[in-house]
C-alpha cells in the first residue's frame, strides 16, 4: 500500500472515540480505524523503514489491569522504531492530528543514573545542551516527566539541575491538522522531524547505558 496521507476519517473516528468510548461503538465503527488509521500508518512507517528502521504499532487496546481508568480503548494510534530500549523515533495521529517525536520515553534506573553522569560530564553534557538548543531553535519543544526538586545525590543549584530533573527526554513537534498530513508529503514532513530529533536519540543510546 502506498502513503497517501491520513484521510479526515482517522480524525474524525477519534474525536468520536474521545466522546464514545466503548465496545459497542468500536465494533461498529472497526473498519474505520482499520482502513483510515491502521492500514496508512503502516503505508507510512514502511516508507519511513529504509532509512530508520522497522516500526512498532501499538495496539488499539489500553492495559486497564493497574489503572483507575478504565476505557478500553486507545484514542490515539502512535508508532515507534526503537534504536535502544525504551528509545526511538514516533509519530502519532490523534484528534489532535499528528504529532512527531523522539527520544527515550523511560528510563530503567541504572539507564537513568548513566543519563544524569553524561549530563554532568564536562563535555558529554555540554554536548547535550548544544544538541537541545539546536533542535529548539527549529521549533522542537523539548518534553518528558521531570521531578519536582533535585535528584537525589545531587544539590538543588547544581548548574545542570534543570536537565538532571528529567526522568525521561524527548523532543518533539505537533503538525497538527495542516494540510500535508493528508498527502504523501507526510512521509518527507515526518523524515524531516526524525533526522532533526535524532541527535538527542543518538546521545542518549550512546550514554544512557546500564
Amino acid at each position: 500500500m502506498v502513503f497517501e496521507g491520513f484521510p479526515v476519517a482517522a480524525l474524525d473516528f477519534y474525536d468520536d472515540l474521545e466522546v464514545d468510548n466503548t465496545k459497542s461503538f468500536w465494533e461498529a465503527h472497526k473498519h474505520i480505524y482499520k482502513e483510515s488509521v491502521h492500514a496508512p500508518m503502516k503505508a507510512l512507517t514502511d516508507e519511513l523503514a529504509e532509512e530508520f528502521g522497522t516500526a512498532k504499532i501499538f495496539r488499539p487496546y489500553r492495559d486497564v489491569r493497574f489503572s483507575k481508568d478504565k476505557l478500553p480503548y486507545k484514542t490515539h494510534q502512535g508508532a515507534f522504531v526503537a534504536v535502544a530500549p525504551q528509545t526511538g523515533y514516533y509519530v502519532e495521529v490523534s484528534p489532535r492530528g499528528i504529532r512527531t517525536g523522539g527520544g527515550c520515553y523511560w528510563f530503567e534506573p541504572p539507564r537513568l543514573a548513566a543519563f544524569r553522569d553524561a549530563i554532568v560530564h564536562d563535555h558529554y553534557g555540554l554536548d547535550l545542551e548544544k544538541r537541545l538548543a539546536v533542535a529548539e531553535k527549529k521549533g522542537y519543544e523539548v518534553t518528558g516527566d521531570r521531578l519536582k526538586t533535585a535528584p537525589r545525590g545531587f544539590d538543588k543549584e547544581h548548574p545542570k539541575i534543570e536537565l538532571l530533573r528529567y526522568k525521561s527526554m524527548h523532543l518533539g513537534r505537533t503538525i497538527g491538522f495542516e494540510p500535508i498530513i493528508h498527502t504523501h508529503d507526510l512521509v518527507d514532513e515526518v523524515k524531516k522531524d526524525w533526522r532533526a530529533v535524532r541527535p538527542l536519540v543518538e546521545w542518549i543510546a550512546e550514554h544512557a547505558i546500564a
